[in-house]
């Protein structure tokens, strides 16, 4: 079964044929900003099993450092997934439809959260990024 994803107007539409991986929340500032939220909610995807549905056209871009980038929905301004190299790189979890079977299995950069953010107990955080060795 495909997951599907879509912004808040609907004018766009993906599917995903395959599992997302590696899900995560980042709590840095550009996170909050760019997702208008306390931190991202974010999967990696298989650029080979994404595909555009619907409404591609609407999609703006920001390249926020060298060759990574998110694309939005330039109707209603909802982040629908990041890039690398203008390919797909992964989506953001809340514009995914039902329940696309993952959990996010660490937090990043909680040590330059929101002085306002509570962290539940037990998860697996990072103060800063994920090392290679964890």
């Amino acid at each position: 079964m495909p997951i599907t994803g879509e912004c808040f107007c609907g004018s766009i539409q993906y599917q995903i044929d395959g599992a997302l991986k590696d899900a995560r929340s980042c709590h840095c500032s550009r996170c909050r900003k760019a997702f208008s939220s306390q931190a991202s909610a974010y999967a990696l995807v298989d650029k080979d099993e994404f595909k555009w549905i619907k409404g591609w056209a609407l999609l703006t871009s920001y390249e926020s450092q060298p060759g990574f980038g998110l694309q939005f929905c330039s109707k209603c301004g909802s982040t629908l997934c990041g890039t690398y190299n203008d390919e797909v790189h992964g989506v953001t979890l809340g514009c995914i439809n039902g329940n696309p079977q993952v959990e996010i299995g660490y937090h990043l950069f909680v040590g330059s959260k929101a002085s306002w953010e509570l962290l539940p107990e037990g998860i697996t955080a990072y103060a800063e990024g994920k090392s290679k060795d964890a």
